[in-house]
């Protein structure tokens, strides 16, 4: 266990610090991984309440750890913060004013600041992780307590299963979080969004005829687990993330059968290749817009080789409309991508991604207003921002809103706006899993300019003051409120 309780050693330490902070509930009753899991699972996010470790899941033979993520003090937590805005400020107090703007600075910056506080994986040639080893015939994915989370599912999903390949030409190595749907004792199916790195390394495997390695580690450390989840550019190493938020080298392990490292202290691994043209149907499955993603072919990945810890725990998610645990994950990028956001875009003040968007159909931005259009210059810089160019619908304050008041920003989005004028209509790349469009991976986009308008932007009425109370007048009432037996 770690000395200072961060960064933890493994799931393990991460859970027993949770369960030391009240933050953790064990559940010593069966339970079903299929839906009865989920239920619970879901009726405890939204109250708001702690992580789950299920010790006796009736399928599978390993505990189940949920909801590690559904709050931000738990996010927090996992990040070895009191604050999430800590680790923004820390990359914003290291990225240069100098560096050039636009989707090369962003990448520019985050390498500098990561070269600056270089703390790159270390090798090691023994690790928890092979402690037991399975292959060949007796590979069985059943021994996973894998999650049916909803009845339309297609069947039993893993669904936080860090997924590493390597670009078959280049060697660039690349971790992501996808879901994985159990199609048979050693066989699963990769939902690789058409946007994502490894279906790039895949395209360029078949291309090539070869088949693609590929390791799978369940149950890593939180910030690993976080790294994974990350929008970094494509050739920032997620290791060497995961190094500089934990303020030490991440341990790493050479796979038995493929060519490829996995985290050291994983709890899990799973070994094995996609074969070239394979396809599979994958799906339905029951995703974080809320509704069942369709059924489509997808690759396969043949597991040759599992690896564990001796009793291993498991992680999961449950998947859903929101709230749900993935909440905490995308504040965490909310925070930790302000300072890089605002380096690309500089008109930036703040901005709020709201859960009930999923983190990509709705994007609050706050600027200070400077000239004419401005807001509109913003909302088309955003959407040429990498994984932003996802957003569907921007809405621009002015910098004195409060972009986290969700009653505030309404107040402006619903009075500041002439749809005549303030509204701004595009077409654009959507997210895989988008089912509104019309056409898959496009679709309409709009921007809302809630700002307050200039004379200079055809606005010659005269723009209103708001209200607001004389400070005097605050200061004596706060004074005196005892005794108004309020």
């Amino acid at each position: 266990m770690a000395a200072r309780g961060f960064p933890y050693t493994d799931l393990k330490d991460f859970l027993a610090a949770l369960e030391r902070a009240g933050e953790l509930r064990r559940v010593s009753v069966p339970v079903d991984p299929t839906l009865e899991i989920s239920e619970v699972v879901t009726r405890t996010v939204r109250a708001g309440g702690p992580a789950l470790l299920f010790e006796r899941p009736t399928r599978g033979e390993m505990p189940v750890a949920v909801n590690l993520f559904g709050t931000e003090k738990r996010m927090a937590m996992a990040l070895g913060v009191e604050s999430l805005d800590e680790i923004g400020e820390r990359i914003g107090g290291l990225i240069k004013p100098e560096l050039p703007v636009g989707w090369s600075g962003i990448r520019e910056g985050l390498g500098k600041v990561l070269q600056l506080k270089s703390v790159p994986p270390r090798k090691v040639k023994t690790a928890p992780c092979q402690q037991v080893v399975y292959s060949g015939d007796d590979v069985d994915l059943g021994r996973l307590p894998g999650l049916q989370v909803w009845p339309g599912d297609g069947g039993i999903f893993h669904n936080f299963g860090l997924t590493h390949t390597k670009h078959p030409e280049t060697g660039k190595r690349n971790l992501g979080l996808y879901r994985l749907q159990q199609h048979g004792r050693n066989t699963l199916g990769m939902h690789w969004q058409i946007h994502k790195d490894s279906t790039a390394h895949h395209a360029v495997a078949e291309r090539l005829g070869q088949r693609l390695p590929v390791a799978i580690a369940i149950g890593c450390d939180p910030v690993v687990s976080y790294a994974a989840t990350a929008p970094l550019p494509g050739d920032i190493d997620e290791y060497l993330f995961a190094g500089f938020l934990r303020g030490e080298r991440v341990e790493m392990v050479d796979c038995l059968t493929v060519p490829l490292q996995v985290p050291a202290h994983a709890q899990v691994v799973l070994e094995g290749y996609l074969e070239p043209g394979e396809r599979l149907p994958e799906g339905p499955f029951g995703d974080h817009t809320g509704f069942y993603t369709p059924v489509e072919p997808f690759p396969v990945l043949h597991v040759e080789t599992m690896t564990m810890q001796r009793d291993p725990v498991y992680h999961s998610i449950v998947t859903s409309k929101p709230p749900q645990e993935d909440h905490g994950l995308g504040k965490a990028t909310e925070r930790i991508f302000l300072p890089l956001l605002k380096m690309m875009i500089p008109d930036i003040v703040d901005y709020d991604l709201p859960a009930a968007g999923v983190f990509h159909n709705c994007a609050i931005i706050s600027i200070r207003k400077r000239y004419p259009k401005h807001a509109q210059k913003v909302m088309n810089a955003i959407w040429g921002a990498h994984l932003m160019s996802l957003t569907k619908l921007i809405v621009i304050v002015d910098e004195d809103c409060d972009v986290h008041d969700y009653n505030e920003v309404a107040f402006r989005a619903f009075g500041n706006v002439d749809y005549a004028r303030d509204l701004l209509l595009t077409e654009g790349p959507v997210d895989h899993l988008d089912h509104s469009s019309y056409q898959q991976f496009w679709g309409g986009k709009a921007g809302v300019d809630a700002t307050r308008k200039l004379p200079t932007e055809g606005y010659t009425r005269g723009w209103p003051e708001e209200m607001t109370m004389s400070p005097e007048v605050v200061s004596l009432v706060d004074k005196r409120w005892k005794e108004y037996g309020v």
